[in-house]
């Protein structure tokens, strides 16, 4: 009889085990996705990015006008 209940407790924490493995598998997924859609989104940014400064730099190669007011006015 012992080992019938010796058997059976360690199919139960057998049992606990994998489904703490299961929920931690799936908090671990929901973390990933959330990440990889935040990259997406940054990277859709830093290219946005690149093609401002790239366009600011090409403008600034461009002749200034000379009537034009200093900064701090």
């Amino acid at each position: 009889m012992s080992d019938t209940f010796s058997t059976s407790s360690r199919l139960d924490e057998l049992e606990m085990r994998v489904v703490h493995q299961d929920q931690t598998i799936e908090d671990l997924n929901a973390a990933i996705t959330a990440q990889w859609k935040l990259i997406e989104r940054l990277e859709a940014r830093l290219a946005q990015l690149s093609e401002r400064v790239a366009a600011a730099e090409q403008s600034a190669g461009e002749d200034a006008p000379v009537n034009r007011p200093p900064p701090h006015y």
